[in-house]
């Protein structure tokens, strides 16, 4: 069984910066890729971004590449994600995830545990 828990959350005005943190319980963190999903009132869950065992392989959602960063440190069994440029609509609760293995891990049907999400707001 694996824990998750997200930080870093807060309130940002439109164009600053936030870098959450994912710190995870299990104790083979390398062989789970790691995802961020949001999701806002109304709206779907939606993939941000995920990050290979390693930290060797990133993927990014249209919607947030060049403006987010997705890192880990293995040594530390956390994930983060550095976000910048923020815009209002990048207002959601986040939520950090794990699977076993690195492929399709831009699904959120992949996953197998959940954080228990951070909420981020952007104004304007």
């Amino acid at each position: 069984q694996v824990q998750l828990v997200e930080s870093g959350g807060g309130l940002v005005q439109a164009g600053g910066s936030l870098r959450l943190s994912c710190a995870a319980s299990g104790r083979t963190f390398s062989s789970y890729a790691m995802g961020w999903f949001r999701q806002a009132p109304g709206k779907e869950r939606e993939f941000v971004a995920a990050i290979s065992g390693s930290g060797g392989i990133t993927y990014y959602a249209n919607s947030v590449k060049g403006r987010f960063t997705i890192s880990r440190d293995n040594g530390k069994n956390t994930v983060y994600l550095q976000m910048n440029s923020l815009k209002p609509d990048d207002t959601a609760v986040y939520y950090c995830a794990a699977k076993y293995g690195s492929t399709r891990a831009n699904l959120e049907q992949s996953y197998d545990y959940w954080g228990q999400g951070t909420q981020v707001t952007v104004s304007s």
